[in-house]
């Protein structure tokens, strides 16, 4: 697994393809993130590397949260992230991750948190089929049987039926990388991504 960067969303636009095609992309302000923690196999099980992004109030953190960035005398970074990498060797705490780990070209996995659509129903959250609206049919939108009858004589867990729809958490797989802004620290991806503007992303290589 490679190592990847957290970022915020800023918002979509679109640029323009060298053969004129208007392409819509997602802005992303990503890292810097700082190597928190190095972990080995002989101290915690496994090997990984931990990034650390977006400073925040000290008020808001836990004495062990504190504790924790203070050993390594870094500052006090929002979100935590882990990544399980074989060789550690190369990364030290403290070093910096930025755009420049990514390439114009790669394919990336976003992860965040969806768009919360509230309680909708079954065409909405399941792409159900609605029944017909003539000939005095009065199940247009409604769900209509949702279980057998004496026997079993419950319905079984797990029907699709109408619920809460999006705000959970989501990933985007092989979104293209079509700019890369060192200076300011932005990801230009193909397409969309999860969520609002100003959420939080997480952002890893495709393999």
């Amino acid at each position: 697994m490679s190592i990847g960067i957290f970022g915020t969303k800023i918002g979509t636009t679109q640029v323009f393809s060298a053969t004129g095609l208007a392409v819509p992309v997602t802005v992303i302000h990503a890292g810097p993130c700082l190597v928190t923690q190095l972990k080995s196999h002989q101290k915690d099980g496994y090997n990984a590397i931990q990034i650390g992004y977006s400073e925040r109030n000290f008020n808001k953190f836990r004495r062990p949260q504190l504790g924790h960035l203070k050993k390594n005398k870094l500052p006090l970074l929002q979100h935590l992230g882990e990544y399980k990498i074989l060789p550690t060797e190369t990364y030290s705490v403290g070093q910096q991750i930025t755009v420049e780990n990514f390439e114009i070209g790669q394919l990336v996995n976003v992860t965040g948190k969806s768009l919360g659509k509230g309680f909708s129903g079954n065409q909405k959250r399941h792409h159900f089929k609605r029944g017909p609206m003539t000939h005095g049919s009065k199940n247009h939108r409604a769900p209509g049987s949702i279980g057998p009858g004496t026997t079993p004589g419950r319905v079984f867990p797990g029907k699709l039926m109408a619920g809460r729809l999006g705000g959970k958490k989501t990933t985007v797989s092989n979104v293209k990388v079509l700019g890369i802004d060192s200076k300011q620290n932005l990801l230009v991806l193909q397409g969309s991504v999860p969520g609002k503007p100003g959420n939080l992303l997480r952002i890893v290589v495709s393999r």
